[in-house]
C-alpha cells in the first residue's frame, strides 16, 4: 500500500472494529479518537509500516497492515518495540473465502524477510476471528478483561 492510499486503510480499520451481535455499529467519527487515529495517521512514516491489500476483479476487498507503535503511543496489541501490531479486515461480502488467511500469511512472510522476530494483534474475546489467529500460529501472551493480545513468532 502506498502512503497516498491511507484512505483505504482508514476504511479497513473501521471494518476491523468488532461489534458484538445486537449492538449498533460505531459511528465513523470513532476513527478520529487518538487511540484509533494512531493506526493510520501519517501512514508510511513509522519504521515497519507495511500494508498488503486484497483485490478481486479490480476491487479492493480487504487489507492487512502492521505498525510498530512506540511508547508512549502503544496500540491495543502492543507486545514490544520493533514488533509490529497488525490489523486485518475483509469486507463482509468477501469473508470466509480464505482472503484473511492469505493476507496474514503475506504480511508474515514480508516481516520475516525483514528479519523481524514476531508480530502481534489484539482481538476481542468474543470475536470469532480468534479461531483464525489460533490456526495461523498466534498465541495468547496477555489476557485483558475484553480482549486477548496475541503474538506470532516469525523467525524460529
Amino acid at each position: 500500500m502506498h502512503p497516498s492510499e491511507s484512505g483505504f486503510l482508514k476504511e479497513m480499520l473501521y471494518e476491523s472494529l468488532f461489534v458484538p451481535k445486537g449492538r449498533k455499529a460505531y459511528p465513523r467519527s470513532v476513527l478520529e479518537l487518538p487511540e484509533l487515529l494512531k493506526y493510520y495517521k501519517d501512514w508510511g512514516s513509522i519504521p515497519h509500516d507495511l500494508a498488503v491489500v486484497a483485490e478481486e476483479n479490480g476491487q479492493l476487498v480487504g487489507a492487512v497492515w502492521g505498525r510498530a507503535h512506540q511508547p508512549p503511543c502503544e496500540g491495543f496489541g502492543f507486545v514490544g518495540i520493533d514488533i509490529p501490531e497488525i490489523g486485518v479486515a475483509v469486507f463482509p461480502a468477501f469473508r470466509s473465502k480464505g482472503i484473511g488467511t492469505e493476507l496474514i500469511n503475506s504480511i508474515s512472510r514480508q516481516y520475516q524477510a525483514r528479519e523481524l522476530s514476531s508480530i502481534s494483534l489484539s482481538v476481542d474475546r468474543n470475536n470469532p476471528a480468534k479461531a483464525l489467529y489460533d490456526r495461523l500460529g498466534f498465541l495468547v501472551v496477555k489476557e485483558n478483561e475484553h480482549d486477548f493480545i496475541m503474538q506470532k513468532m516469525l523467525n524460529p
